[in-house]
């Protein structure tokens, strides 16, 4: 009977284990699924050159193959985790066995103690499991190893494992370990830099390069030990690799290049837009990009020193903080506030103050010195310097510049006019201090710069460049009170006869509402919705640009003048691949049926222009020739010096809150914003031939560099006639009409003294440009007055 009770004991033993076994394994998952498994894999943001620009990810991945991975990496993780990783089953019992031997002597000696789990394992719980710590994770750990070795090859496996481990400094994997540690791709990495990645999978924080580098060597050092005690390395090679010192970058980088902040992050937005947040934040895809990185680091050079140009103007506004050097004052000071990127710039306090004399004292390593003279002038000018302030400082001849962060803002974009392609998206002064990308987001009035599609409505129509519109006092019914509105020159002063020409390269504000009404304001504002200004209202105020529009629609734009009258759309995305490297949109959806044929001496194919055509080829080259007058003869002169074939418009609004430039050549647009970002005024004479011409100017220095400037293409069936001087295109017909029409000869003499007298007149009246119309909801008062453009480039 005690034999028959010992068997019923054991029995039920056994029911209770297959029992508790099938409980325990019945979810567990299927190992089959790793074969097609891809972890969570960054998006990464190239330039038009392949230059890496940016990443999108909820994980910073990189997948990398197995034949994509340097043996040195793959012998450093097998040395630091498995060493025995492609002769085992999944378990290794000798690697099991050898480290509880060794721990003995660990918990003796103090040392970390060693794990036994294989790099299989650690994929079954990294990938398929949780990371909760128990004798049932273990076991499903150990049987899901088991059915990873039956399913999967080892190259398999070490693949998932060294793409899905976290490693530290926001890295997921090795390739983005290499890069965001290291700035190296992996097959750059050295022995030593493999060593130091293996040796980061138990515990990244307690290996941290900059917070604990003496930890992170000794760890470093054990692997590259690691690594000769199982003959991946020689002994001198080992010798020469713990000699290395461990030089890590400071914080991890989404790209090298770091210019295209604001266009990353535009990007970013309309790859979501169009593909889903998933894909672009988890599908690691390629993103090819328009930017031309060159372009970009001249456009946001061009606009950081033209707002800081624009705040020097303005006058110091005091210290950012106060300080009464307390100890530990460096550190409080280094904490408030930081400088903004791309610039030399050092926290300081000021020391003492003696007149335009005055000692700083750096808050980062204590060194002091004295202000350049003129910048204490200059700061005490306008509030007086005192002890305690901080300070920005720029460290110049021995000296400190003093600087302030700009509280003006600004943006700058630059398209090709023939496909519609961003080279070049500055959003503002500092992406650090703010993200709001004023060239997508701010909806400002552009004033005069909308005065082209107002003079390209007329063109469309019976008028030509010579026709003849007065420039003389004019009102209209329906101002404010029962008011009339009234339209005035800055200057109060009216040149009579004037052709279209002239009155836009002077940019005569009652010859543009006068042309307007003749044309029709349905017309003007249908017409610059064709061309992509946007929905505007038919009010005679929008003729001088109270509507309202963003930097880029307004610059693109400006693309029908100079591409011959087609629509382009601006884009950012050129095409997309996904991460087997199959192209799964392209932003160019021309077919081209012999583009895939080989060459046999046939004609190359052709392809269909890009763009809807919104306006005549013929009114298109007669803007941009007449925008061509504003740089050589009119409210843009201080662009002349870029050389012929370059045109454009300035354009200031109402009391000056914003100010605008948009200028062209045959190859590229360029739009500029400057203006507050809560729209307050800018100051008396902040014009747009002010800030944003010198800006524009700065920028197509370097962009014509690569692109020179060449003649506008004249139009097949434009006919050609010389008018005061100019060569004027006309449709062929309306040439005549200019002989009925007798264009008056200029009031002032022609060639380089053509506006002197003009120019005096308008100096005299503060040499401001249009203060601009109200908002497009009501007329303007009569006693608001329109500037004209500053002409002091002319002089």
């Amino acid at each position: 009977m005690a034999g028959v009770g010992l068997l019923g004991a054991i029995a039920l033993a056994g029911l209770v284990v297959t029992v508790y076994a099938a409980w325990l394994f019945h979810d567990l998952p299927d190992a089959a699924e790793l074969a097609d498994y891809r972890p969570p894999t960054a998006t990464r943001v190239y330039a038009a050159d392949g230059t890496l620009i940016g990443e999108f990810s909820e994980e910073r991945r990189i997948y990398v193959s197995y034949d994509q991975i340097p043996p040195v990496v793959i012998q450093a993780f097998l040395a630091a985790e498995d060493r025995n990783f492609f002769r085992h089953g999944g378990i290794d019992v000798s690697g099991i066995g050898r480290a509880m031997f060794k721990n003995v002597f660990n918990v003796v000696t103090g040392r970390r103690l060693e794990g036994g789990s294989t790099i299989t394992q650690q994929v079954a719980k990294n990938v398929l499991l949780t990371s909760e710590s128990s004798l049932n994770r273990k076991l499903k750990e150990a049987v899901l190893a088991s059915r990873l070795e039956g399913t999967l090859a080892k190259e398999q496996i070490i693949e998932l494992y060294l793409n899905e481990i976290f490693l530290g400094y926001r890295s997921y994997g090795i390739a983005s370990a290499a890069y965001n540690y290291f700035g190296k791709s992996l097959t750059q990495l050295t022995p030593d830099e493999a060593a130091f990645l293996a040796a980061l999978p138990k515990g990244p924080n307690n290996y941290h390069p900059k917070r604990r580098p003496e930890q992170a060597k000794a760890r470093r050092d054990w692997v590259i030990g690691e690594m000769g005690e199982n003959g991946f390395l020689t002994d001198a090679q080992v010798a020469a690799a713990i000699a290395r010192p461990l030089v890590t970058q400071d914080a991890p980088r989404r790209a090298q290049y770091a210019d295209a902040d604001f266009f990353v992050e535009e990007a970013r937005r309309q790859a979501i837009a169009r593909f889903g947040d998933r894909p672009v934040n988890a599908g690691g895809l390629y993103l090819r990009t328009t930017l031309d990185p060159a372009l970009q680091s001249a456009a946001r050079a061009a606009l950081m020193t033209g707002l800081e140009n624009y705040d020097r103007r303005h006058g110091w506004r005091g210290p950012w903080g106060t300080t009464d050097f307390a100890a530990g004052w460096q550190a409080e000071a280094q904490k408030k506030t930081a400088p903004p990127e791309r610039r030399a710039w050092r926290a300081a306090a000021i020391e003492s103050v003696s007149g335009n004399s005055v000692r700083v004292r750096l808050a980062a390593d204590d060194r002091t010195g004295t202000l350049i003279t003129a910048d204490a002038a200059w700061a005490n000018a306008n509030r007086q310097l005192r002890r305690g302030d901080l300070i920005f400082v720029e460290p110049r001849n021995g000296q400190f510049a003093l600087k302030q962060i700009p509280a003006v803002n600004g943006a700058l974009v630059a398209i090709d006019p023939h496909t519609g392609r961003v080279l070049a998206m500055v959003g503002g002064y500092s992406y650090a201090l703010s993200s709001f990308n004023r060239a997508t987001q701010a909806e400002r009035q552009p004033g005069s710069a909308f005065k082209p599609f107002v003079y390209a409505a007329a063109l469309e129509g019976d008028f030509t460049p010579a026709s003849i519109v007065l420039d003389a006092p004019i009102s209209f019914a329906g101002g404010p009170n029962g008011t009339r509105w009234t339209p005035e020159n800055y200057s109060r002063e009216y040149y009579g006869p004037q052709t279209l020409r002239r009155g836009l390269e002077l940019s005569r504000n009652v010859m543009t509402v006068r042309l307007a009404q003749d044309v029709g304001m349905r017309n003007v504002v249908d017409l610059a919705d064709k061309m992509g200004v946007g929905k505007l209202e038919p009010n005679l105020s929008v003729s001088l640009g109270a509507g309202e529009t963003t930097p880029l629609r307004l610059t693109a734009a400006y693309s029908a003048f100079v591409n011959g009258g087609r629509r382009v759309d601006p884009y950012m995305i050129e095409y997309v691949q996904d991460r087997t490297g199959e192209i799964t949109w392209r932003a160019d959806g021309r077919s081209c049926r012999e583009c895939g044929r080989g060459f046999s001496g046939q004609a190359s194919p052709r392809l269909p222009a890009r763009g809807e055509q919104v306006i005549d080829p013929i009114t298109a080259y007669q803007v941009s020739s007449m925008l061509e007058g504003v740089v050589q003869r009119g409210t843009a002169a201080s662009a002349r010096g870029l050389g012929r074939w370059v045109g454009g418009k300035t354009g200031t609004t109402n009391e000056y809150r914003s100010a605008w430039f948009v200028g062209f050549s045959s190859d590229i647009v360029v739009g500029v914003f400057i203006g507050f970002d809560d729209n307050r005024p800018m100051g008396s004479g902040e014009t747009g031939a002010t800030t944003p011409v010198p800006i524009f100017n700065e920028f197509m220095q370097a962009a014509l560099k690569a692109r020179p400037a060449r003649p506008f293409v004249k139009p097949k069936n434009a006919v050609f006639r010389t008018v005061n001087g100019i060569e004027e295109a006309f449709r062929p017909g309306t040439e005549r009409r200019r002989e009925e029409e007798r264009a008056p000869e200029p009031q002032t003499p022609t060639g380089p003294q053509m506006y002197d007298d003009l120019i005096r007149r308008e100096r005299e009246a503060q040499q401001a440009e249009e203060a601009g119309p109200p908002p497009p909801t009501a007329p303007p008062p009569p006693k608001k007055h329109d500037p004209p453009e500053d002409l002091s480039g002319l002089f």
